[in-house]
C-alpha cells in the first residue's frame, strides 16, 4: 500500500545478441546467462520472454570479421543477419515491440560509431550511413530506432529520414547520454566490436559531467527523439534523475554488461544475495526515474517471479 516505487515487465527491455548459423546459442563469458542466438533459437527464446509477459526486445549483432569494412555497409544490406532477424521476429510475433541498434561499431572494420579518417571521427559523413542503417531497420518492421552512436544531429537526421519514407509511426529511443564508460567491457566481448584503435571519448560523454547530459537530451528532444537514455544506469542514478526532472518524456536507462557482470560475479563468489541484489538495483533505477530499464536480469526476474 505504501511502496512508492514498482518494477513490472511493462518497464523492462530484454537486449538480445544475434549471431549466423543455425541451432547456435553460445554463452557470452563475461554474462553468466546470457547467450548469442542463431535466428531460430532468437525465435524461441523470444517466444519464451513473451509467455512471461516480456514483450520488448532490443537486439543486437555479433557480425564476422569479413563483412566489417570502413562504411559499415552491412549494417543496410537487406539480407544481412541483423535485417533478416528482425524481420522474422516482426514476422512470427507481431505484438513484440521490436527495438534496434543503430551505430556503426558492430559493422565497422575499425570499431567505432562514426567513419574514421586519419584518426578522427567524421561526424557528418556518419550521419548518412546511420539514415541508411535506421531506414532499412524500418523496412525490415523495427518498432523503436535507438540510435546509441552519440554522433552530433543523428536524431534530427534519421527522424528526417524516416518521415521522408513515410515511417513516422516508428519512434526513436536516442541513446542522449552516454558515457564513455568502464561498464561496457562484457557487450563489446559478445558482439566483437571493440575499438580497434584509441577510445570513444571524443564522442562518448565524460563520466564526470551532469549537466552536459541535460544539454544534449534537450538537443535530442529538439530534434525529434519519443525518449531519453542514460546509458550506463547504476553510476548515473543523478543523471536518470536529472533528465527525469526536466522533460515531459519518458526517459530509459540501460543497466549495462559491466553492471550485469559484476553483479553476478559477486552472485557467484556467494557475496551477495542475488533475488535482493538484482531487485534492489532495478527497483533503484526506476525510483531515479526511467520508464523502461534495458536490462540482462529482465527474463530472469520474471521466471523467478522476483518482482
Amino acid at each position: 500500500m505504501v511502496q512508492e516505487t514498482h518494477v513490472s515487465a511493462a518497464n523492462l527491455i530484454f537486449p538480445l545478441f544475434i549471431v549466423d548459423g543455425v541451432n547456435q546459442k553460445t554463452e557470452v563469458a563475461s554474462m553468466p546467462g546470457i547467450f548469442r542466438y542463431s535466428i531460430d533459437n532468437l525465435l524461441r527464446e523470444v517466444e519464451s520472454c513473451m509467455k512471461l509477459g516480456l514483450n520488448s526486445f532490443d537486439l543486437f549483432p555479433n557480425i564476422s570479421e569479413e563483412l566489417k569494412d570502413k562504411y559499415a555497409t552491412e549494417s543496410h544490406r537487406e539480407e544481412s543477419l541483423y535485417l533478416r532477424a528482425i524481420r522474422e521476429v516482426k514476422n512470427n510475433f507481431p505484438e513484440a515491440c521490436v527495438i534496434t541498434d543503430v551505430a556503426m561499431d558492430p559493422y565497422s572494420s575499425d570499431g567505432h560509431d562514426g567513419i574514421v579518417e586519419n584518426g578522427e571521427i567524421l561526424n557528418d559523413e556518419t550521419l548518412v550511413v546511420l539514415g541508411r542503417m535506421a531506414l532499412a531497420q524500418a523496412y525490415a518492421g523495427a518498432d523503436i530506432i535507438a540510435p546509441s552512436d552519440m554522433m552530433d544531429g543523428r536524431v534530427g537526421y534519421i527522424r528526417k529520414t524516416l518521415d521522408d519514407a513515410g515511417f513516422k509511426h516508428v519512434s526513436i529511443m536516442s541513446y542522449s547520454a552516454k558515457y564513455a564508460s568502464a561498464f561496457y567491457g562484457p557487450f563489446r566481448d559478445a558482439l566483437n566490436s571493440a575499438p580497434k584503435f584509441g577510445d570513444k571519448k571524443s564522442y562518448q560523454m565524460n563520466p564526470a559531467n551532469q549537466r552536459e547530459a541535460l544539454i544534449e537530451s534537450r538537443l535530442d528532444e529538439a530534434e525529434g527523439a519519443d525518449f531519453l537514455m542514460v546509458k550506463p544506469a547504476l553510476a548515473y542514478l543523478d543523471v536518470i534523475k536529472l533528465i527525469k526532472d526536466n522533460t515531459e518524456l519518458p526517459v530509459a536507462a540501460y543497466n549495462v554488461s559491466g553492471e550485469y557482470a559484476m553483479l553476478k560475479a559477486a552472485v557467484q563468489k556467494g557475496w551477495l544475495d542475488e533475488q535482493h541484489a538484482i531487485t534492489e538495483v532495478l527497483t533503484s533505477i526506476r525510483r531515479a526515474g526511467a520508464t523502461a530499464i534495458l536490462t540482462y536480469h529482465a527474463k530472469e526476474v520474471l521466471e523467478n517471479k522476483w518482482l
